[in-house]
């Protein structure tokens, strides 16, 4: 008999594309998803376990839902995600109302685990790689989706627990991925967000040198697809020709969203990450002179061990100079099983959170200064939906990603329809988001980029 399924999205937008085809399988085996917990028979928590504050979300979550599934006898808990594969035991050993742990590699066992209780543990490798032919049911609702190309890092990053848990990187084949492309297309998206732990170092467990840049110029002839857009792609893996299609295929947008995490010579040695501030430097001048007028937008992490406050003020004068679209930063946690984890000479957390703040109010005026740039333009916009609280339309240009950049709120005579693209002209920005004017006789899922 079919179940009511609800589940809880927590993390990035990888474990999102979990979550979604773990959705599609319980469909297809013949349950229903719900939006609200209270009606459903079992209740899912997609889990995070990246840092703690990430942790906490998830406990926190977990402990909620245990609270609706106590008020109805026979509904069952389920937790899947990073930490049912790091902590499966543990947590089912703390949280006794946990009936299944599902772990990262064994999504194909989430149906199983619907029926499953007393705290049974999934668990089969290290990640589960998507292919074109799973049953996937795409959360939003915009026209937008995220396509998880590979699983896995090869970096070995000092703060970072990742591999341990999610293993080492495996692409996708590109045709497969193209299909899946094809497939989503013809479900009414129209823009794809390219996600991977490592995207730039995509197709070189397949041998394919180039890989990134042939699996770009081949979403370039699905027809429909009229925006692409690239994520997480690290700076040592990003090549000549990957910056050359996005600069070169159509329906790629100009963005490059490329963590660098720091940029003083000595907290990069101790991250593990580049060899020295030049190279930081390089990559960037690299990136802007193959791609002009480029969205730029980086990550960086403060209170690493041993960052002293002239290592900082040095990163707050680099975010100064290469004026990034836009920034985010975290203050560094400490993980258990990281290389960094009990270096010398910590930082007190509370310096840490006071140098994220100051270093986001130097970023500040300069991400205004881009959106005001804007002004006067005839930009494409994707229309995402209402504001909830004045019910204004908006949407989101080529250089406002999904959650992290923003959106553009619209006004005009015309009424939009969600999941299409727009032309608008932009009238002005708060800082934060922009306002524009539909365009008359402007809808064209098609417009031209501009």
């Amino acid at each position: 008999m079919g179940k009511k399924i609800f589940l809880a999205r927590l993390g990035c937008p990888k474990n999102q594309v979990d979550g979604e085809l773990m959705l599609g399988r319980a469909r297809a085996a013949g349950h229903e998803i719900v939006e609200d917990p209270a009606a459903a028979d079992v209740l899912v928590v997609n889990s995070c376990a990246f840092i703690e504050a990430a942790r906490e979300e998830s406990v926190d979550t977990i402990l909620e839902l245990a609270a609706i599934k106590a008020a109805r006898e026979g509904r069952r808990l389920v937790v899947t995600g990073c930490m049912a594969e790091r902590y499966g035991a543990e947590l089912t050993e703390a949280i006794p109302e946990i009936d299944a742990m599902v772990g990262t590699g064994a999504l194909d066992k989430f149906p199983s685990a619907l029926d499953a209780e007393g705290g049974a543990i999934f668990r089969a490798g290290k990640h589960y790689l998507p292919a074109a032919w799973m049953d996937r049911i795409v959360t939003e609702t915009d026209g937008s989706a995220y396509l998880k190309v590979s699983e896995g890092c090869d970096h070995e990053c000092s703060f970072c627990v990742i591999p341990s848990f999610r293993g080492g990187h495996e692409s996708r084949q590109i045709e497969d991925i193209a299909a899946e492309a094809e497939r989503l297309v013809a479900g009414g998206i129209v823009e794809l967000n390219l996600i991977a732990q490592d995207l730039s170092a995509f197709g070189r467990d397949l041998g394919l040198k180039e890989g990134l840049a042939e699996l770009l110029w081949r979403l370039g002839r699905v027809g429909g697809l009229a925006r692409v857009r690239c994520f997480y792609l690290y700076p040592s893996t990003l090549s000549d020709a990957a910056l050359d299609a996005i600069r070169e295929v159509d329906n790629v947008v100009p963005y490059v969203d490329i963590p660098l995490q720091h940029c003083d010579s000595q907290v990069l040695r101790r991250m593990r990450r580049h060899k020295d501030t030049g190279q930081v430097r390089r990559i960037l001048e690299r990136v802007r002179e193959r791609i002009p007028g480029a969205a730029v937008r980086s990550s960086f992490i403060v209170g690493f061990p041993g960052e002293t406050e002239r290592a900082f003020e040095s990163l707050c004068r680099f975010v100064e100079e290469v004026r990034f679209h836009r920034i985010a930063v975290f203050a560094y946690s400490a993980e258990k099983g990281s290389e960094a984890f009990g270096l010398p000479h910590p930082v007190d957390p509370q310096t840490a959170l006071d140098r994220r703040d100051r270093l986001l109010a130097v970023q500040e005026p300069i991400s205004a200064a881009h959106l005001h740039e804007q002004v006067g333009q005839r930009l494409r916009v994707l229309v995402c939906g209402r504001d909830s609280d004045e019910g204004h339309w908006y949407g989101r240009t080529d250089l406002q990603a999904p959650e992290i950049d923003g959106v553009t709120f619209l006004g005009g005579d015309c009424e939009p329809a969600r999941g299409r693209l727009v032309e608008a002209e932009i009238t002005g920005s708060d800082g934060l988001d922009l306002f524009a004017d539909l365009c008359s006789g402007a809808i064209d899922e098609r417009a031209p980029r501009h």
